[in-house]
């Protein structure tokens, strides 16, 4: 994991907390920028001020005076555990081939930590490769709910009727696991695709029109692993097969819900050449009956 010195500085870019009105809109403007013109979610600048100040954390990244980044978490209280929920964590398009996602990530661990909490969960879109590589594979977070329609449909814009799904993610970030992925400093792949291997496939999937990867079928997994494919850009498919969106959609969502039911659990996220395609998949493990796995509302 990146080193920060005591002034948060890390390859220059230095972190801290967002203190100033200014520092507040800037947030705003940049979560506009990083989301897209039809962004659900923005945190308006006197929300931030106010989540802030009261057991919250708006932190920012900061490149010179320039905010490139920030994350934003609020505290979460479940009946029985206590922990930090996160918001967002957004990066300007310009800055995210510098790895700032996983540093604002790793920054945030360090601040729910000093709070006193020691865990950090959220829900992202099981669609977004780059998102799942990032939160599963380096962070080493755990998913563990599947939650269909958890923003409705999107109600304007270009992605109007857009199916919302998520998945719940819980970083339990004082574990050995975590320590481990924070350090690592790269994929095995030999690893990944010797797993990838040897677990039974979820989602069926085959070559389209475009040459995109398409679902074809959902299968029931027989065996104690099994991987779920999810598009490897979902940009690439949005721009060139939109119509197959939904069926991506549905075939995830079908997909998650058999393996929740028969008791497998996300293990880890893995990106692999196949016949020279690089292709994206979760890698599930069936839990036994006195393990607790996974659950769907």
């Amino acid at each position: 994991m990146p080193e920060a010195s005591v002034d948060g500085r890390v390859e220059g870019f230095r972190f801290r907390r967002l203190e100033k009105p200014e520092e507040f809109r800037q947030s705003e403007e940049l979560q506009r920028s990083a989301l897209g013109p039809d962004a659900v979610g923005v945190v308006p600048s006197p929300l931030q001020r106010a989540i802030q100040d009261h057991g919250g954390l708006v932190l920012g990244a900061f490149a010179d005076i320039h905010l490139a980044g920030c994350a934003i978490s609020t505290i979460g209280w479940d009946g029985t555990t206590l922990y930090h929920y996160s918001h967002l964590t957004a990066v300007r398009p310009e800055y995210r081939n510098h790895h700032l996602g996983f540093r604002l990530k790793a920054y945030q661990r360090d601040e729910v930590l000093r709070l006193g909490l020691s865990e950090i969960r959220w829900v992202f879109d099981p669609l977004v490769s780059r998102n799942a590589w990032l939160y599963v594979r380096r962070l080493g977070s755990a998913p563990d709910r599947y939650l269909p329609h958890y923003f409705g449909q999107l109600p304007e814009g270009e992605e109007a009727g857009t199916e919302t799904d998520r998945l719940r993610t819980r970083w339990e970030i004082a574990t050995p696991r975590v320590e481990a992925r924070l350090a690592e400093t790269g994929a095995d792949r030999a690893d990944d695709l010797r797993l990838w291997s040897a677990a039974g496939a979820l989602v069926e999937t085959e070559p389209g029109e475009s040459g995109l990867r398409l679902p074809t079928a959902v299968v029931e997994p027989t065996g104690p692993t099994a991987h779920l494919e999810v598009p490897f850009d979902l940009g690439l498919i949005r721009q060139h097969e939109p119509a197959s969106l939904r069926r991506w959609r549905h075939a995830v969502r079908d997909a998650f819900r058999t393996a929740i039911d028969l008791r497998y659990a996300v293990d880890d996220f893995v990106v692999v050449p196949v016949d020279h395609e690089r292709r994206s998949f979760y890698l599930l493990t069936r839990r036994g009956p006195e393990t607790p796995g996974p659950s769907a509302p």
